[in-house]
């Protein structure tokens, strides 16, 4: 990936170390993602890894919602 950026490297990569420890992968509705769990079937979204760009654009799936989900 390239970034054609002004804003400094050090700035853009802040807190990329910091990943999330109890971060689960989930797959819901399809869409595979990465969860912290915050009950046994429900969780926030951190991110999503999904390739297809229009799970992007589902509000439903954006960082911080809330979503409910069955551990495998």
């Amino acid at each position: 990936m390239i970034l054609y950026t002004q804003v400094p490297l050090e700035s853009v990569l802040d807190g990329l170390e910091e990943m999330c420890d109890n971060c689960i992968e989930v797959t819901v509705g399809g869409v595979l993602m990465q969860v912290e769990p915050i009950s046994p079937y429900q969780g926030k979204v951190v991110r999503l890894l999904s390739p297809d760009p229009m799970h992007y654009l589902n509000p439903a799936f954006a960082p911080g919602q809330m979503i409910a989900f069955r551990p495998v």
